[in-house]
């Protein structure tokens, strides 16, 4: 009997210290894949534990399972393909996609090319058709993906639980046929489900030749017998199947969680709502083992205090939530959010938000020392050009951190970003951000007032109340417009509070108005950074970027031709006519000849 196996593992390299208050996720793996009593195995089966925590964080851990059928010579060919191509697809789609989304697309194109090229088979009955099973581990969540009749348990605390359903028909007892498949027909069907998984849940991954001849009861007494390592247990599985007449290809694939992130926003929204506001704190007071050293702002949202642990004199930065929103189930969950976005926070210009048990509600943040970029500004009326654009750089650091969460920060302005001692910029709040990976955003839609500083606020947030990275970037331009003219691009009449503003009133004004030595080209830069209309805008940070760095000549073409458009159309028109006759002319003497 002829042991194979497909196995794609790309697990962490060596050891590094992981900081106690930020976990990760581990994963531990094993499995095998026999021929059985039949000459070619037509099972695979892959895992990626990725070793950067950028693609474990943005798409988690991937496992997955195929069959080819037995009645096609390209059963082998179809499974490996699709456990491998699966995996490898997965992880190049976008990472602001979610989970559900990265690996639908990808299935539906694996379906596709199966099913063309089973269409292109000599003999129909050989078509590239195979089963499928995924299991994809990210963040405290299991996505589970799957058609056909592999198969995916759970085990846990004893408890074996079948997750999948089997797609197939059993006409009195004569096979199984089956009714759902990669490249069976044009239209792809997943069955989708999502769960929350726990510290040593098992995943087991099986094929028919597996579970057909291995009951639950058995299968549950294999895992609780198990002394040794995943996969010699699933050796065991397989052996087991054998043993009780299995004549099919053999394939047995076990995940064990060893160790799981931060809690996720489910779970904080339910820890939050059970936790106490705190009172308003006074220089000296204590809260749990924190001792309040100085109060860095009070307000009617938020308190923040300078605190310092007394069990080891080290110093952070405490934000607690204002009594006066304690009914208020959107701050509320804007509070929540803010804590799942800095808990994840894994850039230097991001400030940290540290996981903590209390009975009271606040944040135990970073303390990052320095002055608020808008002091910054008051204290550098006209900085230079160099300057300005090493600021910008380091502000799109830090949005981008947060876009590689999947988060849209909202209000990005000069009192939410700090100067460090090393002249660095760090955000330090997100209490307006929209986390777009959460599909359960329905606080969020009924949010009635748009969250943050009306002046930096992009048109679609402020009059749609509809966000998008774009809305950052025109932030991003109304800051860098204000920290070279000491004023801002719109003057808007915003006594009128959330109402909306005509898009008539969006006029810019030109930065030459206020800094004359500007050259033309930046204040093309500035006006498309913070354009009101979000197609006219630029659509990638690292445009905005580049051209504040170099001069864009189609920019600036297109200034000079609007510009004539609107001072003097009617010498426009005279140009294009003389234009047009000229060929004209052309053209006739071509056919004179």
């Amino acid at each position: 009997m002829k042991s194979t196996s497909l196995k794609l593992v790309d697990a962490p390299a060596g050891s590094a210290m992981i900081s106690p208050l930020k976990p990760k996720l581990h994963v531990n793996v094993g499995g095998k894949s026999r021929a059985g009593l039949r000459l070619e195995n037509q099972d695979a089966f892959a895992v990626r534990h990725p070793k950067n925590h950028h693609a474990i964080v943005c798409k988690g851990i991937t496992a997955c399972i195929a069959d080819g059928v037995s009645c096609s010579d390209n059963g082998q060919q179809a499974s490996q393909l699709s456990v491998t191509q699966f995996i490898t697809d997965y992880y190049a789609t976008p990472d602001t996609w979610s989970v559900k989304q990265s690996a639908s697309r990808v299935l539906r194109s694996l379906n596709d090319w199966l099913y063309h090229h089973s269409q292109l088979a000599y003999l129909r009955h050989n078509g590239f058709v195979t089963t499928l099973s995924s299991v994809i581990i990210k963040s405290n969540r299991a996505h589970i993906f799957h058609v056909g009749d592999t198969r995916i348990y759970r085990f846990r605390q004893g408890a074996l639980t079948l997750i999948t359903r089997d797609h197939c028909h059993k006409p009195f007892n004569k096979g199984n046929f089956l009714t759902r498949a990669l490249g069976i027909d044009s239209h792809l069907e997943i069955d989708y489900q999502e769960l929350n998984i726990r510290c040593d849940d098992v995943f087991i991954l099986t094929s028919d030749g597996v579970h057909q001849w291995v009951c639950e009861l058995e299968l549950t007494a294999l895992l609780k017998a198990a002394s040794t390592g995943l996969e010699s247990t699933a050796d065991k599985v397989l052996q087991h199947a054998m043993q009780k007449g299995s004549d099919d290809n053999l394939t047995c694939l076990l995940l064990k969680v060893t160790s799981l992130p931060l809690t996720g926003i489910d779970e904080l929204n339910e820890t939050g709502l059970k936790q106490i506001f705190p009172p308003a704190l006074a220089v000296g007071h204590r809260i749990d083992h924190f001792k309040v050293l100085n109060i860095l702002h009070s307000g009617s949202r938020s308190h923040v205090y300078l605190v310092e642990d007394n069990t080891n004199k080290q110093v952070f930065t405490l934000k607690a939530p204002s009594l006066n929103y304690s009914d208020d189930i959107y701050y509320l969950q804007a509070f929540i959010r803010e804590q799942w976005v800095g808990e994840r926070a894994n850039s230097s210009g991001l400030m940290s938000i540290y996981p903590h048990k209390s009975r009271f509600l606040y944040h135990l943040c970073e303390y990052v020392e320095g002055e608020t970029l808008r002091q910054w500004m008051y204290d550098h009326p006209k900085p230079s050009l160099q300057l300005v654009r090493k600021l910008l750089i380091e502000m799109v650091t830090s949005v981008r951190a947060l876009q590689r969460l999947g988060v849209i920060h909202r209000d990005l302005k000069p009192e939410n970003f700090m100067m460090n001692e090393a002249q660095k910029l760090v955000l330090i709040d997100y209490g307006a951000v929209q986390i777009d990976s959460l599909e359960d955003m329905e606080l969020e839609a009924q949010e009635k007032i748009p969250l943050g500083a009306l002046e930096y606020m992009s048109p679609e947030y402020l009059n749609k109340h509809i966000a998008k990275h774009q809305s950052d970037i025109f932030s991003m331009g109304v800051m860098i417009y204000e920290m070279l003219t000491q004023y801002l691009p719109y003057q808007h009449n915003l006594t009128s509070g959330i109402n909306k503003i005509p898009k008539k009133d969006w006029r810019y004004i030109s930065i030459q108005q206020y800094r004359p030595d500007i050259p033309l080209w930046i204040d093309l830069v500035i006006r498309k950074a913070c354009h009101p209309d979000i197609e006219q805008r630029y659509q990638a940070m690292s445009e905005f970027i580049a051209d504040l760095s170099t001069p864009n000549p189609a920019l600036v073409d297109k200034h000079y031709f609007a510009a004539l458009i609107e001072d003097d159309p009617l010498r426009l028109w005279r140009i294009l006519t003389f234009i047009l006759l000229l060929l004209l002319i052309i053209q006739s003497l071509h056919f004179m000849r």
